[in-house]
């Protein structure tokens, strides 16, 4: 944690500001949002940048931080939803693991466009990450090398397909 903002949570603390309204932009948000969350006494609410931009009156990047203040203190705006922190650290992983998922996916294919271009054809009709591949696994998968077909032992990412073909 950035020793700033710990100064500007015990000073929060200090002059006992009771809720905070922070405006959501990219990720800037998430640390001081957290620590305040966790802190005793202050209550931060994040607030969607399109509902301050409706309500009417002036709004500047100088005067920002003025008006969110006015807003939140005469109750004109509430709070987005932020979900406990149990269920943060679930989505979290979950969007990890889609994307390691999709790395992947997108590594193999690389791999297989490779091995193509060297003069290796490793998959007939379809590649090993569509959705016919992921069915079960095949008799034969066969290759190419140089145009010549070589078959080998059944593997389990096998394409359906191919058995067809060998």
């Amino acid at each position: 944690m950035n020793d700033g903002l710990l100064e500007l949570r015990d000073w929060l603390v200090e002059i006992r500001i009771a809720r905070i309204g922070m405006e959501a932009t990219a990720s800037y948000w998430k640390p001081l949002f957290y620590l305040l969350e966790a802190t005793e006494g202050v209550e931060p609410w994040l607030l969607n940048a399109r509902h301050i931009k409706t309500v009417p009156g002036r709004k500047t990047d100088v005067k920002d931080y003025q008006w969110i203040c006015r807003l939140v203190e005469y109750g004109l705006v509430r709070p987005s939803f932020v979900p406990p922190h149990d269920i943060r650290q679930l989505r979290d992983l979950t969007r990890y693991r889609t994307e390691t998922v999709r790395d992947r996916a997108r590594d193999v294919n690389r791999l297989a466009m490779f091995l193509e271009d060297s003069g290796v054809k490793l998959f007939s009709g379809s590649s090993p990450t569509s959705r016919s591949a992921r069915r079960g696994p095949c008799r034969m998968p066969w290759w190419r090398v140089n145009g010549t077909r070589r078959c080998w032992r059944p593997s389990p990412w096998a394409v359906c397909r191919a058995r067809s073909r060998c």
